[in-house]
């Protein structure tokens, strides 16, 4: 096993097209780190520096105490995992896994070992004799996995693995990869676009997005999935972490009889002290234009008697979507939209525009036990203790 670390690592292709820049990690030894973001944010770049699938334009990359930029691939003592599994269509399950091995003229005693040991842990020992067409895509992927085990590598890269199978395998796989991770310890880096995947997956998590003309950095956060979710560095990171995605609204913040307000539109909520406390230097914000950030979740209904008048907001909903133990409500807030190149550039990557002719989009998660429908009025206490705070000029988070 090897840590791994990368100084200013940047890839510009031939033309001059930037894929990649500015990206400083450190991988430590065991650890699992998800690199996750949009597609074009350069996480399959990276990962394939790392591997030496891709020249290195600037920076370095070390693999231990060894700078390994002008090492070639099959030097650096790394295994990776395809999307596509990259099996041989011609050999059985035995030898795509012994394959790699042979080439390196390994003992065949010593390949045997392996190989069983591999297909032990996979649980894919009756499947060794079988030829990649008689295996299901789970099947497939656990064999790419094992070719990989098997050469008991520094460290295992892994390319989106999971995308190809289907929603309840990827569940499944999802909780095997952890349980892999822990019984083996090696080194892994991960790429997926799947939040869920990087949120449940990875000990830290790396939030890319795609570079632009004006900012070559595609580094945003690197930091332990509740790090992420809680205390998001900025409006990129706050609203790609998270499903449903946080709830963005331009609005103020007013102080008024020793209480603290925020205001959006018509809707006015007395703010949890613990929220500007988790905001160092708000106080000095107070009635600057501020994008407030509330998360889907941080919502529950209003109940008469319960004191939360002051955090409370109406809604007419438009959608409910029922899922068993809990409801997601939609709906409009006459207010304005809040749009920055952050915003813009995770509308984009999902493909639907935040903002209608009838208002800004929010949603709300709710108890199932909640009984609306659509077109019902519903009043909702919102949990001003659990509110996000950005700059809106630069998208930063206020305090960091």
């Amino acid at each position: 096993m090897a840590s791994i670390t990368t100084e200013d690592l940047g890839k510009i292709y031939p033309g001059g097209t930037r894929a990649v820049g500015d990206i400083d990690l450190e991988i430590q030894d065991g650890e699992f780190l998800v690199l996750v973001g949009p597609s074009g944010c350069g996480k399959s770049t990276v990962l394939r520096m790392i591997a030496g699938l891709e020249d290195i334009s600037e920076g370095k990359l070390y693999i231990g105490d060894q700078l390994v930029n002008d090492v070639p691939s099959k030097d650096r003592d790394i295994a990776m995992v395809f999307q596509n599994y990259a099996l041989y269509p011609h050999m059985t399950v035995r030898d795509n896994m012994a394959f790699g091995l042979k080439l390196r003229k390994m003992d065949k005693a010593e390949i045997d070992r392996r190989v069983n040991e591999a297909a032990g842990i996979l649980e894919i020992e009756e499947l060794l004799d079988r030829k990649p067409k008689a295996l299901s895509g789970g099947q497939r992927q656990r064999v790419a996995m094992g070719r990989a085990i098997v050469r008991e590598p520094k460290a295992f890269l892994m390319d989106e693995p999971l995308s190809n199978l289907d929603a309840k395998l990827r569940v499944q796989m999802r909780a095997e990869l952890g349980i892999l991770h822990s019984r083996l310890g090696t080194t892994t880096v991960y790429v997926t676009h799947d939040q869920i995947e990087a949120m449940t997956l990875g000990h830290r998590v790396a939030v890319l997005k795609p570079p632009t003309a004006t900012e070559a950095n595609n580094l945003q956060q690197v930091a332990s999935p509740a790090e992420l979710f809680h205390n998001p560095a900025n409006l990129f990171v706050a609203g790609f972490i998270g499903s449903p995605a946080m709830n963005m609204v331009n609005g103020r913040l007013e102080s008024s009889g020793g209480d603290v307000w925020a205001t959006f539109g018509p809707q006015r909520l007395k703010v949890d002290r613990r929220a500007l406390e988790r905001h160092p230097g708000i106080e000095n914000r107070m009635g600057d234009d501020l994008i407030i950030g509330m998360r889907p979740g941080d919502f529950e209904e209003f109940t008469i008697g319960g004191g939360d008048e002051d955090r409370a907001m109406e809604v007419d909903v438009t959608i409910t979507e029922v899922l068993g133990s809990e409801t997601f409500v939609h709906y409009f807030l006459p207010v304005p939209a809040v749009v920055t190149s952050d915003i813009a550039a995770l509308a984009k990557d999902v493909g639907i525009e935040p903002v209608s002719s009838e208002g800004l989009k929010f949603q709300s998660r709710v108890s199932s036990d909640v009984a609306v429908k659509s077109g019902d009025r519903l009043k909702l206490v919102v949990d001003t203790s659990k509110l996000h705070f950005f700059d809106p000029a630069s998208g930063a988070r206020i305090g960091v």
